[in-house]
């Protein structure tokens, strides 16, 4: 196991001066669902902060909440589920999952092959279920971060294929719902990570992360970050990254500014802040880190 290196912050990508707009990253969300409505706008609150051009995927009524945001969110494309296709190709990364919705599929050996017939699935459970089926298999070569209703609903044989451009982003008991593993998950990260070619990041008090080579420890953060949508923001921070720099460097540089922007909160509020507070406090955390 190794102790993050801060140095690594050094490797990220930083926007050239010649920069000219879709040059700096270009990423999908797919997420949220009639019952979930924060999740994926809180990954899209950070990720818009970071890259050029975000692509966000809700059901309708997301939607049209992102379309009441255009104030802020100027250089996103709002995508009907059935266009996701048309979107995912040009994508530099994509995030899937934030906010949708998990459920037991009664029937995990339907033939479905195409996006009409997941999306007119009523069960939203099951259409997370083969959407994240259906899009990984299809696009193994893009980077994929799996979190949150995508994560619980995926099964660990889809991952293989990806060849290691995948980040699972569980906490403990996610790992244990994914995986089917018990008691300390620390001592079982490394092994799965090499198991499934993928990368794991396991979140906790210390972040844990595991590519199928090695092990790195991001310390840091406080009580205050076990909030809901705090593990949205990261998934979209590290979504974001991952547009430019490879998926293990925006991993780890994700974790370190997302725990970095919670002690940076601590240190005016104590516990008392929110997902939204820490996606407005992590610009700027990015920008005293990088020396910007």
């Amino acid at each position: 196991m190794e102790s993050f290196d801060k140095q690594l912050l050094q490797q990220l990508y930083l926007p050239p001066k010649s920069s000219h707009k879709g040059m700096n990253g270009k990423l999908l969300i797919i997420g949220g669902s009639h019952l979930f409505h924060a999740a994926s706008l809180w990954a899209l609150t950070i990720a818009s902060r970071v890259v050029d051009m975000v692509f966000y995927s809700s059901v309708s009524e997301n939607n049209l909440l992102v379309e009441d945001l255009k104030k802020e969110f100027r250089n996103g494309i709002i995508v009907r589920r059935d266009d996701i296709e048309s979107y995912l190709e040009e994508a530099d990364a994509v995030l899937i999952g934030p906010g949708m919705m998990r459920t037991k599929v009664k029937n995990e050996g339907l033939d479905i092959n195409n996006l009409e017939e997941i999306n007119h699935l009523k069960d939203e459970g099951e259409q997370s279920y083969y959407l994240t089926k259906y899009l990984l298999a299809k696009y193994p070569h893009k980077k994929w971060i799996i979190d949150a209703g995508a994560l619980q609903m995926m099964q660990p044989e889809w991952l293989v294929p990806l060849k290691g451009n995948v980040l699972l982003t569980p906490h403990a008991l996610e790992l244990e719902r994914v995986f089917g593993i018990k008691n300390d998950h620390s001592n079982e990260v490394a092994s799965l990570a090499k198991k499934h070619q993928c990368l794991i990041l396991l979140k906790g008090e210390t972040d844990m992360l595991c590519s199928p080579e090695q092990c790195f420890e991001i310390p840091g953060g406080n009580a205050g970050m076990t909030k809901g949508g705090t593990g949205d923001v990261l998934a979209g921070l590290i979504a974001a990254l991952a547009c430019n720099n490879d998926l293990l460097l925006a991993a780890q540089a994700g974790s370190y500014f997302n725990k970095k922007a919670g002690e940076s909160l601590f240190k005016r509020v104590g516990y008392y802040f929110n997902a939204s507070d820490l996606a407005n406090e992590i610009p700027e955390v990015m920008a005293k880190e990088l020396h910007l």
